[in-house]
């Protein structure tokens, strides 16, 4: 099938809040002694509202990926969740904040199983011939349990850090429940899942086998995700990291339903929705491993079979108190960490350049961005976090700018040179670092 040419759209440079600018004139007091760095986070935390956001007449915010004209749910939400600290006082950061909210509950509205949008039902789509339940709206329709996930987290940082309520409206509400739904429903996918997906492309990882239904699997009381956080096909279709990422998000939606609708039997129902998936990550997700230790699996298919990786993108193994599921300091996940930064991780990489953990979805030795930018802010050493953000300082190919993959023996040697999400991740662990005083 020909895959879809990719249109450019005019993205309108806006106007930074000020707020914004007063962390860019932070950085350069705060940075002067490192030339190098201080470059990078001023090109890299701007860039999301610089160049992939677009202020919409209905209220909403369009954010485009980078380097393709659609919107990601869990993209999106990355691009922009280092600029929630400083909405509190900032009414422009609001309205772009608030306004992706909005555009979100619209998405998950149309197709909660899709992965990424386009701004109208222009009917772009990124493979014209993919077999499943296509919509103008939808640019790809690959089910990933956190692209759903992503969507409650920042709404609920949002509320947290501002306070505002005002995207808590009667769609919003029904967004959620039909989050839930899914939920519910993947929780028995071959019984009850009306999802189907095959790419007539030859690419294995872009369709689900059996015919679109994907590997069989047991009932764990997990959630059935066709896809990982790469857009890559799981090899086991209960994914860990984004189990655990469903755990947190159901009991973010309880705070919602507790705290501003007042409905404690939905509050209930989604607390043991939580326990149900958290209970079966604990009997199902943890591998015995011979040389570290339990450690939490990165797929399983409920019959005793386990993918033991970690991938780049987030959720993945590294990101786990990124995401708010355990502490750093929880002993499976140090020993899960250790294990993802050892050559037991098929996808981890040492090269002259670099070491670092890569994807699957980009070729063997290459090391991404955001995985470094992750391994510093769950680091709990100093020494750690300063040795990633060295690493991140030395591996731009002096574009000035994050990217997805690079050779570990040459950085000049890499895959986007536009990814938003890279550059936010970065600018994340730079701006914490500053506040800690530890650069």
């Amino acid at each position: 099938m020909e895959q879809f040419r990719l249109p450019k759209i005019p993205m309108p440079q806006l106007e930074l809040p000020q707020a914004i600018q007063d962390v860019l004139t932070e950085a350069e007091i705060k940075l002067a002694h490192r030339p190098k760095l201080l470059e990078l986070f001023k090109n890299c935390f701007p860039n999301t509202l610089q160049t992939t956001t677009k202020l919409l007449n209905d209220g909403t915010t369009f954010v485009i990926t980078g380097d393709i004209p659609a919107s990601w749910l869990r993209d999106s939400v990355e691009q922009v969740i280092h600029y929630l600290p400083f909405a509190r006082e900032d009414a422009d950061l609001q309205r772009i904040i608030g306004g992706l909210i909005k555009r979100h509950v619209q998405y998950v509205l149309i197709d909660p199983y899709a992965n990424a949008f386009n701004e109208s039902a222009n009917d772009w789509h990124w493979n014209k011939g993919d077999v499943t339940e296509m919509s103008p709206w939808v640019w790809e329709r690959k089910f990933e349990i956190d692209s759903l996930c992503f969507v409650v987290r920042l709404a609920y940082l949002y509320w947290q850090e501002t306070g505002l309520t005002d995207v808590f409206d009667e769609n919003f509400r029904q967004a959620m429940e039909a989050i839930v739904q899914v939920f519910r429903t993947e929780q028995y996918h071959f019984e009850q899942s009306p999802y189907r997906f095959t790419r007539d492309n030859g690419i294995e990882q872009d369709s689900l086998q059996n015919k679109g239904l994907g590997m069989p699997v047991n009932y764990t009381g997990m959630v059935w995700s066709g896809f990982r956080s790469s857009d890559d096909a799981c090899d086991f279709h209960y994914n860990i990291p984004g189990n655990m990422f469903a755990v947190v998000s159901l009991r973010q939606m309880s705070e919602f339903y507790e705290w501003i609708y007042r409905d404690q039997d939905y509050v209930r129902e989604l607390r043991e929705l939580a326990q149900e998936i958290d209970r079966g990550i604990r009997l199902y997700g943890i591998y015995r491993h011979p040389e570290f230790g339990p450690i939490y699996a990165y797929e399983t298919d409920g019959f005793g079979n386990y993918c033991l990786m970690d991938d780049a993108g987030t959720p993945g193994l590294m990101s786990i108190p990124y995401l708010g599921y355990v502490g750093a300091n929880d002993p499976v996940y140090q020993n899960t960490r250790r294990f993802a930064l050892s050559q037991e991780n098929p996808f981890y990489y040492e090269g002259t350049a670099a070491k670092g953990i890569g994807s699957p979805h980009t070729p063997p030795q290459y090391i991404w961005h955001m995985a470094l930018s992750m391994q510093g802010l769950t680091a709990t050493t100093k020494e750690e976090k300063l040795e990633m953000i060295r690493l991140l300082e030395s591996t731009d190919a002096d574009t000035g700018f994050m990217h997805e993959g690079f050779h570990a023996d040459d950085p000049t040697i890499f895959t986007r040179k536009w990814f938003a999400w890279s550059n936010s991740l970065f600018s994340q662990l730079v701006y914490k670092s500053m506040k800690e005083d530890i650069l």
